[in-house]
């Protein structure tokens, strides 16, 4: 089945993302600088209600942490598998072994500015949807809320013991995350670039869901734990809220970094079919 390519876009500062997510608890040592091209295995934001360790009121309290993309479930031998579990699927989340457990009760919000994704022509997007090989990506494109508010992303997060070092080793514990994905919207989008695509699902048949704000509480709610109610969270937000327009095809390149990145062309730099 046909998968995003699994980069983001993350520049807010934790005092923005405090504001905007009413964090509670974010530790400064965490920060992050700011990243125009998120990749699996980085160390990226995420915002979870959670007790504080070794505190004496069982409340969750709602943190800002930094996890590592890319999921390792807790009863995974080893963490090597944790690059290809960037992405969980929405219609299947409930019931995968690698992420039901963390459904139930590690779900986290992912803050993003955006993502990216490469526009193929259609006949090589119907072979990505069928799991067949295809030609190498295309034009990128950013896909971003046509506001300019966060994109939050819905994600999981676990822990995983690595039993190879001591119990006061720093890095004993992995705490890891996954964003689900959902179908790509068929609505129009908000504003679509003058040459290119009209809709999501045009540029890939996936997009991560993002969760409007109305959701935020329910979502990050540990002690909501029924797959049915969960479920319902799924749900896709309101069509024709995101904007897409084409970037520089030097995104493709995980070591080019900057807010140059996210600059809107005047059009695409690959051809693509549409």
């Amino acid at each position: 089945m046909a998968r995003m390519c699994g980069r983001y876009a993350a520049s807010r500062r934790p005092e923005d993302l405090a504001g905007i997510f009413e964090i509670e608890k974010w530790e400064p040592e965490e920060t992050l600088e700011p990243d125009y091209n998120v990749a699996p295995t980085k160390e990226v934001y995420a915002v979870l209600d959670r007790p504080l360790k070794d505190a004496d009121d069982p409340r969750p309290v709602r943190q800002l942490r930094t996890l590592k993309w890319g999921l390792v479930p807790s009863w995974s031998k080893t963490p090597e598998g944790g690059a290809r579990m960037i992405n969980a699927r929405a219609e299947t989340v409930h019931e995968k072994p690698s992420y039901r457990r963390a459904f139930s009760s590690r779900r986290c919000i992912l803050p993003a500015d955006g993502y990216y994704e490469w526009v193929t022509g259609t006949q090589e997007r119907e072979l990505e949807v069928e799991g067949k090989k295809k030609r190498p990506r295309k034009q990128p494109y950013f896909v971003t809320p046509a506001d300019g508010s966060v994109f939050a992303m819905a994600g999981l997060y676990e822990f995983w013991r690595d039993k190879t070092l001591p119990d006061d080793h720093p890095q004993a514990w992995w705490v890891t995350c996954s964003v689900i994905t959902t179908e790509a919207e068929q609505s129009p989008l908000a504003v679509s670039p003058a040459d290119g695509p009209r809709a999501l699902a045009d540029i890939h048949p996936r997009m991560p869901l993002m969760l409007t704000p109305d959701r935020w509480d329910a979502w990050l709610d540990p002690s909501r734990t029924g797959n049915d109610e969960l479920r319902e969270l799924l749900a896709p937000p309101p069509g024709g809220l995101m904007r897409a327009y084409p970037v520089t095809t030097a995104v493709s390149n995980v070591r080019n970094n900057g807010p140059e990145l996210l600059k809107e062309l005047e059009g695409p730099e690959e051809g693509t079919l549409f």
